[in-house]
């Protein structure tokens, strides 16, 4: 009897027989990767600054955080949250020390985070009103991106988010980025909260200014409303600061992370201020697999490296002199570069015409980017990438756009 013959199907063959179509992937089957680097099935490297969407915040397979993961795995992966155990204690502890007196909770993603941050609008709401139902409405921004669940989706008000899934949660509201008079006048009797992200990531890295901040919460504290801050993909070190408001100087009533907080293991967790953290009470909220002993160790080890590397000030050194050179671009290049803004290592590039072909280029160039809204190319590197590695995405960048510019005959 022969031997069964060995099929060998390929990974994107797998991928196009048996996984949902609901992502518009590269031509790109990634099989490793070293800090700022990864290498494809075909042994082509690129300089990665996706840092999978703001998620590898120490880059890829950082020794100190697989060595973490490695020792945790042998010891405790999950235990319910009916138990203790040391790692969520330790990690909440030190998330309290860099947002401020409060409580954490914590999930499993930003999409979780945000919804419990919605949960949070609706409890404050109880107790503003005496009464379930009466007091719901979340002012926030336009084209703001707060996640893919009904809560999150709802305070999206984005037409390829909310597609196909109306009706929607009702109770949300919104108003002009940066333009403190519109989300006053948005402010009633059924007013609990206001949800904005102090970086618009998937709108085209939009910032809130430290003005506009500090008029959201003098807003909060003259109407009793919650200030909420979605810092998912802007948060745990990506501007230079751990928080990104803390560049505008003020305290948040709750503050939604995740991404960059587990370094590559899936982890979200909300901050609620002290005043507010009782809200919540036994059974109200919880998870199965959040804030597991795997999943703290992931983030303690972040915050290791953050603290003992004092990575944060390097992002604040190198993002300067990086930003100026990308910033040349809008004059070198007029006719492709609108505008090159962002804080840190969260940059847009934003261009003149369809961003996907200038993608494509920069790939084959061998970096490696996404896009974000309104033809916005998103610059995400990892918070431990070099002098060199800035120096030479910036390189790629100005062959890309030279090339691009001499086929159409000029720049």
């Amino acid at each position: 009897m022969n031997p069964p013959s060995i099929v060998r199907t390929s990974t994107a063959e797998l991928y196009d027989a048996n996984v949902l179509k609901n992502y518009s992937r590269a031509a790109l089957t990634l099989v490793r990767g070293r800090g700022a680097q990864v290498w494809d099935d075909a042994g082509q490297t690129y300089l990665d600054f996706t840092s999978g969407i703001a998620v590898s915040s120490l880059g890829h397979c950082h020794p100190y955080w697989v060595a973490a993961i490695q020792r945790q795995a042998g010891e405790l992966i999950h235990v319910s949250n009916l138990f203790r155990h040391p790692n969520q204690g330790e990690l909440a502890r030190r998330i309290v020390q860099r947002a401020g007196p409060g409580r954490v909770f914590f999930c499993n993603s930003g999409g979780e985070a945000d919804e419990a941050l919605i949960k949070l609008s609706r409890l404050h709401g109880v107790a503003k009103s005496g009464a379930e139902g009466k007091c719901i409405k979340v002012i926030c921004a336009k084209n703001a991106f707060h996640g893919r669940m009904f809560g999150g989706m709802s305070a999206t008000p984005q037409e390829k988010i909310q597609k196909g899934f109306r009706p929607l949660v009702a109770g949300f509201a919104f108003a002009e980025l940066n333009n403190l008079q519109s989300f006053a006048d948005l402010i009633d009797a059924d007013t609990t909260a206001i949800l904005v992200e102090t970086i618009q990531g998937e709108a085209g890295i939009n910032p809130c200014t430290p003005e506009f901040l500090r008029g959201l919460r003098q807003l909060c504290d003259q109407h009793n409303l919650l200030l909420l801050l979605d810092e998912v993909q802007c948060g745990i070190g990506r501007t230079g600061k751990f928080y990104a408001f803390e560049h505008a100087g003020v305290l948040p009533d709750g503050i939604a992370m995740a991404k960059g907080l587990g370094g590559g293991f899936p982890i979200g967790a909300i901050w609620i201020r002290d005043r507010f953290a009782d809200l919540f009470t036994p059974g109200s909220h919880g998870t199965t697999f959040g804030g597991t002993p795997l999943a703290c160790a992931a983030g303690l080890a972040v915050l290791d490296v953050l603290e003992r590397d004092n990575v944060l000030e390097a992002v604040r050194t190198r993002s300067g002199p990086w930003l100026a050179e990308l910033g040349r671009f809008v004059q070198e290049f007029p006719a492709q570069v609108v505008a090159v803004r962002g804080k840190g290592f969260l940059v847009g590039i934003q261009l003149a015409s369809d961003l996907a072909p200038y993608i494509t280029a920069l790939r084959e160039n061998g970096l490696l980017v996404v896009g974000s809204g309104g033809n916005v190319i998103r610059v995400l590197p990892p918070l431990v990438a070099t002098a060199e590695e800035l120096a030479k995405s910036v390189e790629i960048f100005r062959t890309v756009l030279a090339a691009k510019a001499a086929a159409a005959g000029g720049k």
